[in-house]
């Protein structure tokens, strides 16, 4: 049997929130805001990991190195991750090496896919009886 983490069971009132971080100091604490309604904490890291994923893609000047990414991306980028949720949060730092060297595709920058704050308008035309 497998151990369950309480984390991955309950979100706390109102949804798991995910912190932004502004690497580049322009904000107060450099934290941009904090965006909240995640169902789950696995939806949370997702996005935190996309929304870096794409930040570090949009600091990656055309023909550099991935430590140059990196040095762009530590001067102007953004950082997220889940807020409260300790060991579990997924965490920029174990991936951004990889990050800065292999180009990301669509989906892995596809934050917005994940955003709880998206509306649910769209939805609404698909529950419509069309008899």
């Amino acid at each position: 049997m497998s151990e369950i983490h309480i984390p991955e069971l309950f979100a706390p009132a109102g949804g798991w929130r995910v912190r932004i971080l502004d690497l580049s100091g322009g904000a107060e604490d450099n934290i941009v805001e904090e965006i909240k309604g995640f169902p789950t904490l696995m939806q949370a890291n997702a996005f935190a990991r996309r929304y870096v994923r794409d930040s570090v893609e949009l600091c990656r000047p055309a023909g550099v190195t991935g430590k140059a990414v990196l040095d762009v991306w530590f001067a102007f980028g953004e950082d997220a991750h889940a807020i409260d949720a300790g060991d579990e949060t997924w965490r920029s730092a174990t991936e951004l090496a990889q990050f800065a060297e292999r180009p990301a595709s669509a989906e892995d920058r596809d934050w917005r896919a994940l955003d709880p704050r998206e509306d649910d308008d769209e939805g609404d035309a698909d529950d419509e009886d069309v008899s």
